[in-house]
């Protein structure tokens, strides 16, 4: 009966978070305890970066400026690559959590229904933290080298956080709407796919025909691309920083509502 008080008189907001919390370090531990998820963190982004710098590196070197080496131009495009097919592991575990009937069991319980969306997004950045990681290691060994000062890593760390954040809760609409694991994987590749190779995350925009340049250049992984590049190269960021910002909050403002009305209407059936 003292529990059930205590728990009354907690103000809502803080009882969201707490749940929150709780959400978070069981997604966590899925992912610490899920082999097949630790080896994708860690062989799919050292896949992408050797395969990339190596086979499209000798042709695509030509168009890059003097004094930039593909592997160079290549690092900050392959990061957002990896962050943004990251976020399908929160769709994954999303329709996971609807399909297997775990929600149905947190509904009996007196917790915050926006808790498990919380937990995946931000266990989502923590995966993605470990991927990016090991990938900027595995450039170091290969020849990546940075002119980044300590201000511009933690300049690109916030950039990807928020980016990242943004494309787990529009991953989490996706994760809700679908309504098997099998469609939440083609459904994000869709999304997915297009936004990242058509853009400037692989090759300038400049050998592109003038309506793929177009849309490469007005679209949000472009703009993150380019303002974590010019961070890293240490080259004028120009206002691909503050689109890059734009569009990510812009994402989060459209996604968060969305995503919970979505959950909170699938699950009240």
């Amino acid at each position: 009966m003292a529990g059930i008080l205590e728990f009354e008189t907690k103000p809502k907001v803080f009882l969201a978070v707490q749940d929150s919390l709780l959400m978070v370090k069981r997604s966590s531990t899925h992912i610490l305890r899920n082999t097949d998820q630790l080896l994708g963190a860690f062989f799919q982004p050292i896949m992408f970066l050797v395969l990339f710098a190596t086979v499209f590196g000798g042709a695509i070197s030509k168009a890059l400026p003097a004094g930039v080496t593909y592997l160079n131009f290549l690092m900050a495009g392959i990061i957002v690559q990896t962050v943004a097919f990251g976020s399908t592991t929160t769709a994954v575990a999303v329709c996971n959590d609807l399909q297997k009937g775990i929600i149905d069991r947190f509904r009996s319980l007196p917790m915050s229904n926006i808790a498990v969306l919380n937990g995946h997004v931000v266990s989502d950045l923590f995966r993605n933290t470990i991927s990016t990681v090991v990938m900027l290691l595995t450039g170091l060994i290969i020849g990546f080298r940075s002119h980044a000062s300590v201000v511009a890593w933690l300049a690109i760390a916030s950039l990807l956080l928020l980016f990242t954040f943004a494309f787990s809760w529009l991953a989490a609409i996706v994760g809700v709407f679908a309504k098997s694991v099998e469609a939440v994987q083609w459904l994000t590749f869709v999304i997915i796919f297009p936004l990242t190779f058509a853009s400037t995350a692989f090759v300038p925009a400049e050998g592109m025909n003038h309506v793929l340049k177009a849309f490469a250049l007005n679209q949000p992984i472009t703009q993150v691309v380019e303002a974590v590049r010019a961070l890293i190269l240490g080259t004028p960021i120009g206002n691909y920083g503050w689109l890059a910002v734009i569009w990510s909050v812009a994402i989060l403002v459209v996604a968060v509502p969305v995503a919970s009305w979505l959950f909170r209407r699938k699950t009240s059936q």
